[in-house]
């Protein structure tokens, strides 16, 4: 009896509001509601639903009845919240055999400020001039205040003109890290909501801002010189919200009777890092009866309130701290620290010493030489600086900073410092919520998805970012518009790319041209990128996909819109966007150095194939959006680029004018093929292009997040796998075998030899590269969405490779999902878990396709596997056989380098550019001595042979 419970107890859980997980201060009066089900009862799907609203002061409870299935993101069903208003909702859930399930615990909501004239506080600014083009002190600004009785609740709402740190009563106000966060501030400004209602105290108070440059007037952009893009002044707008136990509320706000002085922290630079100098502390400085001679002013500043916005994602938070894991001495005598994980955050130092003693602290994220090497950071210092102030141990963490580091060094600190545990590094990013895993049986992929995911904790501190190390930091449309699928599978990404998307429409020129960067902070930016632009529909559109979001395609809506229309008016009537400057095919590792745009893919191709792609797309969300004339409008215009590109870029066959494999991937992946033939010969002449480049990668950011799904689409999943597989560079699992622990910019970030590529542009912490982890998730392990949302899962995974096993699990918008699967005997054992209120379509390798309802499954299927058995090796063998045995073709490239390294150079391009039917024999007579070569070359073969049999 006590099983047949926990069988059929259906149970509401998680329930939640828009995408944010900590809902007061929320910046709609209709959050949209979610949550999951939780049952073991199998097939189980959900038939109506009640919510139960309970508002502010205790009010006698609304319930409401709907019948619908929806569970996720479904609209908020009573009348709108009004500003600051605090409501509590309950959910119960009906089965498809019309029980009911118990209420949910209580889930409570708070709205923020809507309108200007919520706010009744004013931007202030200290009193006094600075040069807003060299580096200054951080100032302080503080106020005290009386209150006049009991308090029920206050609310402290606050933001910046730069970044801020709140303090009341001595107390820093909420766990925020870089507050307000970067967004384009002229035009959306956040502001933040804090629950002050345990720091106040009976009596007298005070109330302390301290402000710092951060992307508002720090150094800014790549030209090592910008300061200052958003305003000269720094400011600080705060409103304390006191409701008093008899209901009367009181607001302490931001005004002209506020007091400014400078601190401790001298100079702060998101680039640079933070000089911060103890002996300068106001000890007590946000606390009552502070002595406040020598404070001066502050006057207030100009600024429209209705840029104000409440934060749709996450704050910045410290994640976690990571100890060293060794301490040594490097060849220049300095203390050198090793994280042995590439992270972004900054050091915690804890330290004794007599006044005035100074702590030099750099970031590097390799090593050259046994130093750090800081040559990638370019411009930017990463340094930060301590004084101490000599009263016993003294902890010293930057407040107004971050570097991207694996390695630091510590100089000035006394003789018996022990570094190993005086110093951590604070791990720093927006705090999302780990939603998706993967493991399998290879160390190496799993160690290249373990990159991934710290690839993206480091580049989302706020906004997605390129890189978070050297003097950019930026928020490149392109790098995020092929990350996406694997960002909103790897964590909750749903808000925080929601409000980034935001802030490009923002951007976002009258003419529909989205810059490159979002935020524009550089000069030239605005300029219509294919790929980069694309992100104006990719991004929404992956949004909708993976979290079931309706709401994010109306939102941007008009902004695909616009940017598809820019780009249909480059086009014109050719249809095809073969004109401007395009970044193409980035970092194709065959593009001649110093041209990372020179790919072997034109950029008009890829141009036109993500016109037709964001086209299609965008009709698409018209008709879901039910904007019918625009929904057929958009298809008509997708269906002639489509034509317009087959009849320029491909032959009646299906061969690319453009031989590359980039090429290819667009085209299968794009759908921009006209016949299943087509498809079917262009999907062998990319696999003969793999393998006749010795499985090596020769795609760049735009190629290579497709080509696996282009290569497994077609057939190829074993060409995909070795794709994956191969270790030599240019590959993904050249970095790890490299000790890299994030996704590189460049696949030779580091040289073969253990040296920094010499380029200008080299970042160890790129996640761009790494979007091949959502073809790990969907194909490897075989989970993905059937429909959005998740409502309904594909299970289809792919074996192959040589690996043994799989898994990946994802918290979906209705609740945990997940397939494993494992071979043994020639049966592949497939386990998946369905959450409650969703189906599965069920793929196995040699099955016909099922359909599943809700609960745990497995299946046991025969797996086919090859038996037949591999040609011998020979002296007769060609080239492009020879690439199939990984071991042969490594003792051939290794011995012709010994017998004419020219030749090598030549073959390590791969089998590609030697004629089809090239023999091994036929190479060695070009060789000196061939025939000793060819003698050579017998034994390693035999012995290859030997130790396989």
């Amino acid at each position: 009896m006590i099983q047949a419970a926990r069988t059929h107890a259906v149970t509401v859980a998680d329930v939640r509001f828009e995408h944010v997980r900590e809902p007061v201060g929320l910046g709609t009066a209709t959050p949209r509601l979610s949550w999951t089900t939780l049952t073991e009862t199998a097939n189980w799907h959900q038939t109506a639903y009640e919510v139960e609203l309970t508002g502010q002061g205790g009010s006698e409870p609304t319930v409401l009845h709907i019948e619908s299935d929806d569970s996720v993101l479904v609209p908020w069903p009573f009348a709108p919240l009004p500003a600051r208003n605090r409501a509590t909702v309950r959910v119960r859930v009906t089965g498809p055999d019309g029980a009911k399930s118990s209420w949910s615990e209580p889930a409570t909501v708070e709205a923020g400020l809507f309108a200007p004239e919520d706010w009744s506080a004013s931007f202030i600014t200290p009193d006094w001039e600075e040069d807003a083009q060299l580096d200054q002190p951080c100032p302080l600004l503080r106020r005290e205040f009386d209150l006049r009785g009991p308090v029920r609740s206050a609310r402290l709402y606050a933001t910046a003109l730069g970044v801020y740190e709140a303090e009341l009563n001595g107390n820093w106000v909420g766990d925020h890290v870089l507050a307000p966060g970067w967004t384009a501030y002229d035009k959306r400004l956040r502001y933040q909501t804090f629950d002050v209602t345990g720091l106040l105290r009976p009596g007298r108070n005070a109330l302390g801002g301290v402000l710092a440059d951060g992307w508002f007037r720090g150094r800014i952009g790549f030209d090592g010189k910008t300061r200052a893009v958003y305003g000269n002044h720094l400011a600080f707008l705060a409103q304390l919200e006191v409701t008093y136990e008899d209901g009367t509320i009181e607001r302490i706000v931001t005004d002209g009777s506020w007091q400014a002085a400078t601190g401790p922290v001298v100079s702060s630079s998101l680039y640079d890092g933070e000089v911060y100098d103890a002996r300068l502390e106001r000890h007590g400085w946000s606390e009552p009866g502070h002595d406040d001679a020598g404070w001066r002013g502050v006057r207030t500043l100009e600024r429209d309130l209705a840029t104000l916005v409440a934060p749709d994602g996450p704050p910045v938070r410290r994640i976690e701290e990571i100890a060293p894991v060794s301490v040594t001495t490097t060849p220049s005598g300095k203390t050198l620290l090793d994280f042995g994980q590439n992270l972004v955050g900054r050091l915690r130092v804890t330290v004794t010493g007599e006044p005035g003693r100074q702590l030099v602290l750099r970031h590097a994220e390799v090593l050259e030489e046994g130093q750090l090497c800081t040559r990638p950071l370019r411009t930017a210092a990463a340094t930060d600086t301590y004084t101490l102030r000599g009263e016993g141990a003294e902890v010293f963490e930057p407040r107004f900073t971050f570097h991207g580091f694996r390695y630091a060094e510590v100089t000035g600190v006394p003789d018996d410092f022990d570094a190993a545990t005086a110093v951590k590094a604070v791990v720093l990013h927006s705090d999302l919520a780990r939603t998706g895993t993967f493991s399998c049986s290879d160390d190496l992929v799993d160690r290249l998805h373990e990159n991934v995911v710290w690839g993206m904790r480091g580049n989302f501190l706020d906004l997605p970012t390129d890189c978070p190390q050297r003097d950019e930091r930026l928020g490149w449309t392109g790098d995020i518009q092929v990350f996406s699928p694997t960002a909103s599978y790897l964590h909750d990404s749903a808000g925080f790319l929601t409000s980034w998307l935001a802030d490009l429409a923002a951007e976002q020129g009258e003419n529909g041209v989205v810059p490159f960067v979002v935020p524009n902070v550089v000069p030239g930016a605005d300029s219509a990128t294919a790929a980069w632009g694309d992100a104006a529909v990719m991004v929404p559109w992956v949004l909708y996909e993976r979290y079931g979001d309706t709401g994010v395609l109306a939102a941007q809506y008009d902004s695909m819109r616009a940017w598809v229309d820019h780009v249909a008016g480059l086009a014109g009537e050719s249809r095809l966007w073969d004109t401007g400057f395009q970044f193409g095919d980035w970092l194709d590792p065959t593009a001649p150095a110093g041209r990372p745009d020179a790919a072997a893919t034109p950029g008009e191709l890829v141009a036109t194939a993500y016109f037709a792609r964001s086209t299609y797309l965008l009709a698409r969300s018209a008709e879901i959006l039910g904007k019918t004339a625009d929904a057929e409008r958009y298809q008509t215009l997708a269906s002639e680029i489509r034509s317009a590109f087959q009849q320029e870029y491909v032959t009646g066959a299906g061969r690319m004018m453009a031989d590359a494999p980039t090429a290819y991937a667009l085209a299968l992946c794009f759908d921009l093929l006209a016949t299943a033939d087509q498809r079917v010969h262009a999907g062998n002449r990319l696999a003969q292009l793999v393998r006749g480049g010795g499985y090596k990668i020769a795609t760049g950011f735009v190629g290579t997040p497709l080509i696996c799904d282009a290569l497994t689409s077609t057939g190829h999943a074993d060409i995909a796998y070795r794709l994956l597989l191969q270790r030599e560079c240019p590959s993904w699992l050249y970095a790890v075998t490299m000790g890299a622990t994030t996704i590189w910019e460049r696949w030779d970030s580091m040289l073969p030899d253990g040296t920094v590529n010499p380029s200008g542009m080299t970042s160890f912490n790129h996640y761009a590269l790494g979007a091949v982890a959502d073809w790990l998730h969907r194909t490897v392990a075989g989970l993905a969405p059937a429909a959005p949302g998740y409502r309904r899962l594909r299970i289809a995974p792919v074996p192959g490779g040589g690996l043994t096993h799989a898994e990946a699990a994802l918290r979906t918008p209705y609740g945990d999902a997940s397939v494993n699967w494992s071979l043994s005997g020639g049966e592949l054992t497939v386990e998946a878990l369905v959450p409650p209120n969703t189906t599965a379509d069920v793929l196995l390798p040699s099955q016909k396709e099922l359909q599943v309802g809700s609960g745990r499954h497995t299946w046991t299927v025969p797996l086919a596997t090859d038996d037949t058995a591999r040609a011998p090796l020979s002296l007769d063998m060609a080239i492009d056989a020879l690439m199939d045995r990984e071991d042969a073709m490594r003792a051939f490239k290794d011995l012709l380098i010994a017998y004419m390294p020219e030749a090598a150079a030549y073959i390590e391009d791969g089998a590609s550019s030697a004629p089809a039917g090239t023999t091994v024999r036929s190479v060695a007579k070009m060789l000196p001595n061939g025939e000793q070569f060819l003698v050579d070359l017998r034994e390693r073969l035999v012995a290859l042979e030997a130790a396989s049999s």
